[in-house]
């Protein structure tokens, strides 16, 4: 599987875990609707079915995923939450990415 490939679904695994997450939540502490709730809980399952069009096995994939969705968590409190990262924050991102790049896509 192609790099870019990977990277792909690792966003597309991001975007639906902290969408589906960040809808549950303003279901259950924000007050929102019920169908808030449950339309969050339908995203997360598709989270959970998009990394298993990875090329590696689970334990892989999932603890490559965990860099990927430190920086994608940080993306969104900046975009949708107003909260802009720091400079350790970015610096931090860039470590776990780095992890990333090792754990999936180094030659062995």
């Amino acid at each position: 599987m192609l790099m870019t490939q990977s990277t792909a679904l690792f966003v597309l695994a991001g975007l639906f875990e902290i969408g589906g997450g960040y809808l549950i939540w303003q279901w259950w502490r924000n007050g929102s609707h019920w169908s808030v709730g449950l339309l969050g809980a339908v995203i997360l399952i598709l989270y959970g079915i998009v990394p298993t069009y990875q090329p590696s096995h689970f334990g892989r994939v999932y603890a490559a995923y965990g860099g990927w969705f430190i920086v994608l968590s940080i993306l969104w409190g900046w975009l949708v939450d107003h909260v802009e990262p720091d400079r350790f924050d970015v610096l931090g991102a860039m470590v776990c990415l780095m992890g990333v790049a090792v754990m999936m896509y180094w030659p062995r």
